[in-house]
């Protein structure tokens, strides 16, 4: 016997719909993190959970600018950055939405979160890096590079190197002396700065390192994890280099070492909320936060999760400063017209 038409139709829609329902949820990841061994740290995500990571790759500017862009038709469900900064001004500008957990509030310092308004934070801190001074050995005494505000004094005239000063990691650690000192006293450094250069600031932090060791300078700002390569590297001209050069986390007798951050946020207009919420939970898990110290050589943020990299274990313990880096954030619009001014290139 034949089944009735719209038996038929209901049944063969049932069927579709629930094939439709059967397909694994995807999140669609903006990411300014390029690192292979994030690739493994998504996959385990989604072996324990079904959910399917989508990436797609380009630095914090391409990606503001891209949701800036896309507006309400972005597909994008998390947003990782790789910089206080940059997430501060992607949370002015509305490209994020708040989100409520008891494990990210938990698991994550206050300073090392957006501002909650009540409703959650907009966005959540994953792993830290330092902002720290490597000197020449054999050109430079520890005591006279131990604080950042040393670094502007006539002691150190035609020794420093640095990157521009407008780029992000620089604008964070101008920020965070903007805290610290006020500013006044942060423009008339920055000034100091400027006469101590040994040469116009150009080049990535890995430069810097080289150029110490070179002689080319004295004294250099990087951020740890581009040390922590050099010292994990079995080049002969890498060994070479940290023979030369030593390092120093400035302010420890006082405020503590600047640190920055990667982060993580849920979309404004992102389609997957829960799952996007539940993704930010898995990255601070133990799990994921060793892949974080392993993969790029940053610290995790979760204070429980034990750190194997041999490079952060020879770095060995500092205190760090305690500022929130959304007030790092607010500054540097300030800093940058400061930079403007005193000539920092």
């Amino acid at each position: 016997m034949s089944l009735p038409r719209t038996l038929v139709a209901v049944t063969l829609a049932a069927l579709l719909n629930g094939a439709a329902l059967a397909q694994p949820l995807t999140l669609n990841l903006y990411s300014a993190r390029h690192y292979q061994t994030d690739e493994a740290l998504y996959e385990n995500f989604t072996k324990a959970t079904g959910i399917k990571i989508n990436r797609v790759d380009a630095d914090d500017a391409g990606i503001l600018a891209r949701l800036a862009t896309e507006g309400s038709s972005s597909p994008a469900d998390v947003i990782l950055l790789v910089d206080a900064a940059r997430l501060w001004r992607a949370e002015v500008d509305g490209l994020f939405q708040p989100v409520k957990s008891p494990t990210l509030e938990s698991r994550i310092p206050p300073q090392l979160r957006g501002k909650d308004t009540g409703q959650g934070s907009q966005w959540f801190g994953l792993s830290t890096r330092a902002r720290v001074v490597v000197y020449n050995k054999a050109a430079v005494k520890r005591e006279d590079v131990d604080t950042y505000e040393e670094l502007a004094e006539p002691k150190n005239k035609g020794r420093l190197c640095t990157r521009s000063g407008s780029h992000p990691y620089n604008l964070s650690l101008f920020g965070a002396m903007h805290e610290h000192l006020g500013p006044a006293a942060t423009e008339i450094w920055l000034k100091g700065l400027v006469a101590n250069m040994a040469r116009t600031p150009k080049g990535g932090d890995s430069d810097q390192i080289r150029a110490v060791a070179s002689g080319e300078c004295a004294v250099a700002l990087v951020n740890t994890y581009y040390l922590a390569r050099v010292m994990r590297s079995d080049k002969p001209e890498d060994k070479a280099v940290m023979d030369k050069v030593a390092v120093v986390f400035p302010n420890q007798s006082t405020y503590g070492t600047h640190v920055n951050i990667a982060g993580a946020a849920v979309a404004r207009h992102a389609k997957n909320r829960d799952a996007a919420r539940q993704f930010l939970e898995y990255l601070v898990s133990e799990q994921a936060q060793v892949y974080f110290a392993d993969g790029n050589n940053e610290w995790p943020v979760v204070a429980s999760v034990k750190v194997a990299n041999p490079a952060l274990q020879a770095l060995g313990p500092f205190k760090s400063e305690t500022i929130s880096v959304s007030m790092v954030g607010m500054n540097q619009v300030k800093i940058q017209q400061m930079l403007d001014r005193v000539g920092y290139k």
